[in-house]
C-alpha cells in the first residue's frame, strides 16, 4: 500500500517538473518574440521589400547564420505548415491548475487557510480561490472590451486598482502563502485565457482572410497587440509569485498585500525598460524606479521593533513547545498527517539543530508568525513569546 503522503509529493515532484518546463517554454518564446519584433530592420534587399517585407533581424547563433522576416500584413501566398505558439501557453496553465489542486485545494488546511486571517471551511477556501480567478479574468476582459480599452493608459490605471483590490482582498482571505499565489494565478490565468481567447483567434482570422482573399480586419491585430503587451508587464510578477512561497518575511508581513503591490510594480518597472532596451530607447529612470521599488520593499519588511518580550528563557523551558508544536512535521518522521518529509528538510530533533537554526525559527514563528502553517499544531501567543524570549538570550 502506497503511503498518502509519500504519493502526493512526488505529484508535488511531478507537476511542479512540468509547470517549470512548459512555463520556460512560453515565457521564452514570449520574450523572443519580443526581443525579435523590437529588433527589426529595413530588409537589406530592396526585392524582399517588394514582397511586401516589413522588416528582418540577422543573427548568429549555434554555429549557424539565421535570418527571421516579418510580413507588412501577409506573404502573396502561405506555406503549407505554420508554426502557432500556443500550447505551451495551455500547458502551463493546465499544470499550474493541477498542482494549485494537489498542494493548495488538497492540502488547503497548510498551505490556503489561515484561522488568524480568517475562518474559512475547505470548500469555502476552493470556492473563493476559483472566483477569484474567474472574476478576475471576466472583469478584465470586460475592461479591454469597453470603452476604457481603447485609452491605453485609462485601460492599464484601471487594471493597476484591480489589482490593489485583489491583493488586499486575497491577503485578507487567505494565508500569506496561499494569497500571493493566487494573486499570481489570476494574472496567469489572464494571460493563458488572452491567447486562447484573443491573440490565437486574430491570428487565425488573419489567415483565414488571406485564405480567402481579402483584406483582414484590422481589429483583431489591435486587440492582440494589446493583450500582448500587458502579458508581457505581468511575467515578473507572476514569476515572483511562483517562488513567493519561499519568503515568510514578505507573505507573512502585517502590510503582506502593500508589499506584493510594491514588488509586482518592481518587476513591471524593469520589464518596461527590458522592452525599451529591445528597440534602443531605454529609459535608465525607469530601471532606477524598478530597483528603488525593490529597496523600499526591503525596507517596508524590515521587522518592526516590538514591546518587551521579557526574559530570556533557558531551554529546558522552550524544549516542550518544540516537541508539541514544531517536531510533528520537522522530524526525521514527521507524526503530522500529510508530511513525509520534514518541510525542505528541515529537521528540529535535538538542541544542536534547534541552535543551529534559532535565528530562522525566530523569524518564522515569532516576526513573521508564518509557522506553523495553518496553525496546525495549535501554537499558542506565549509558546512564540517563549521561543522569542529563548532567542533573546542567545539560544543557550
Amino acid at each position: 500500500m502506497i503511503d498518502a503522503a509519500f504519493l502526493a509529493d512526488w505529484l508535488n515532484l511531478i507537476l511542479r517538473w512540468a509547470h517549470l518546463i512548459v512555463g520556460i517554454a512560453w515565457i521564452g518564446a514570449s520574450f523572443y518574440f519580443i526581443w525579435l519584433d523590437n529588433h527589426l530592420q529595413h530588409p537589406l534587399d530592396p526585392a524582399d521589400v517588394a514582397k511586401g517585407i516589413g522588416g528582418e533581424v540577422w543573427a548568429v547563433h549555434g554555429g549557424g547564420f539565421y535570418v527571421a522576416r516579418k510580413f507588412k500584413l501577409a506573404p502573396e501566398t502561405l506555406p503549407p505548415e505554420l508554426h502557432w505558439f500556443k500550447f505551451e501557453a495551455y500547458s502551463t496553465l493546465i499544470t499550474g491548475f493541477l498542482l494549485l489542486c494537489l498542494v493548495y485545494y488538497h492540502g488547503a488546511e497548510v498551505a490556503l487557510i489561515d484561522p488568524a486571517v480568517m475562518r474559512l471551511g475547505k470548500g469555502e477556501a476552493i470556492a473563493l480561490s476559483l472566483g477569484f480567478m474567474v472574476v478576475g479574468w471576466l472583469f478584465y476582459d470586460w475592461l479591454c472590451r469597453s470603452a476604457f480599452g481603447r485609452d491605453d493608459a485609462m485601460l492599464g490605471g484601471l487594471i493597476a486598482l484591480y489589482c490593489v483590490i485583489a491583493a488586499w482582498a486575497l491577503c485578507h482571505l487567505f494565508s500569506g502563502r496561499g494569497a500571493y499565489l493566487h494573486f499570481g494565478a489570476m494574472l496567469g490565468v489572464i494571460m493563458v485565457l488572452n491567447v486562447y481567447f484573443v491573440i490565437i483567434p486574430g491570428q487565425r482570422e488573419l489567415v483565414k482572410a488571406k485564405q480567402e482573399g481579402r483584406v483582414p480586419d484590422p481589429v483583431f491585430g489591435l486587440r492582440g497587440r494589446q493583450r500582448s503587451v500587458h502579458n508581457t508587464y505581468f511575467t515578473l510578477p507572476v514569476l515572483f509569485t511562483m517562488v513567493s512561497n519561499h519568503y515568510a518575511g514578505l507573505y507573512g508581513h502585517e502590510w503582506n498585500w502593500v508589499l506584493l503591490l510594491m514588488i509586482s510594480l518592481a518587476g513591471a518597472l524593469i520589464r518596461v525598460w527590458f522592452v525599451q532596451r529591445h528597440k534602443g530607447q531605454q529609459n535608465p529612470l525607469v530601471l532606477a524606479a524598478g530597483l528603488i521599488m525593490l529597496a523600499l520593499t526591503a525596507i517596508v519588511s524590515l521587522p518592526r521593533p516590538t514591546a518587551d518580550i521579557g526574559p530570556p528563557a533557558a531551554f529546558t523551558e522552550v524544549q516542550p513547545v518544540f516537541k508539541a508544536r514544531c517536531q510533528p512535521c520537522h522530524a526525521t518522521r514527521p507524526t503530522q498527517e500529510g508530511f513525509a518529509a520534514p518541510p525542505k528538510g528541515v529537521i528540529l530533533e535535538n538542541e544542536a539543530e534547534l541552535r543551529a537554526r534559532a535565528s530562522m525559527i525566530n523569524q518564522q514563528v515569532w516576526v513573521t508568525r508564518a509557522m506553523p502553517p495553518g496553525n496546525l499544531t495549535n501554537i499558542t501567543e506565549e509558546d512564540r513569546r517563549l521561543i522569542a524570549r529563548w532567542v533573546k538570550g542567545g539560544a543557550q
